[in-house]
């Protein structure tokens, strides 16, 4: 299943872009069956701290999506991109996303925050705490 995330990743890039970190995501917004206590819990996972998008905020551009998608970071772009074949879901240029920021876990997932260059943020879900330090690591 690794080969088949990392060729998803790679998929659709520049001839001369690189990918510098990718893993398996869950937008906030979208989250289901999170494991923190049923329908109520999930509903509050999908609107509190989901993301501050005003209307017209870069945040506001991420269309609505359902399940897990492959979160990609290049040395050009950072987005969304289908886990079976690469597809792009939203992407945004690098220079937009300023920071990733570790939010306090759920019981089943870690938790972070994708901040934008206009202050607007969206929270994701990932399995691993891992997945958010690659992250970090190329954002700040």
């Amino acid at each position: 299943m690794s080969a088949l995330r990392e060729r998803s990743a790679l998929a659709q890039l520049a001839p001369d872009e690189r990918l510098l970190a990718y893993g398996t995501v869950v937008p906030a917004k979208s989250a289901k069956g999170v494991g923190i206590g049923g329908a109520a819990a999930t509903r509050l996972v999908n609107t509190v701290g989901a993301g501050s998008d005003g209307a017209g905020s870069i945040a506001a551009g991420m269309p609505r999506t359902s399940g897990a998608l492959l979160l990609r970071v290049t040395d050009r772009r950072v987005g969304l991109v289908q886990p079976l074949d690469g597809t792009p879901v939203w992407e945004v240029p690098r220079a937009w996303v300023t920071r990733v920021e570790r939010r306090p876990r759920t019981q089943a997932m870690a938790r972070f925050r994708l901040h934008y260059a206009d202050g607007s943020w969206l929270a994701f879900l990932t399995m691993r705490r891992r997945t958010i330090d690659g992250f970090r690591t190329h954002i700040g």
